[in-house]
């Protein structure tokens, strides 16, 4: 699985929840390993595709 695709099932995975998730949360969703997580979270907030309501926590931006 390529990072274009684990960020895309990241956002998918977060629309679904409805609800801030930490990174660990969407490993454990998804089944795909934390440090992909981990690595589409860095480049979705880079991307400013994610924002953070909660500390440490994180949503799809509106």
């Amino acid at each position: 699985m390529d990072i274009l695709e684990v960020k895309e099932k990241v956002l998918e995975t977060m629309k679904a929840e409805g609800r801030p998730l930490t990174a660990g949360d969407v490993a454990n969703i998804t089944g795909i390993d934390r440090k992909l997580v981990d690595k589409a979270f860095t480049q979705l907030k880079k991307e400013e595709r994610i924002e953070s309501p909660i500390r440490c926590k994180w949503q799809p931006k509106e």
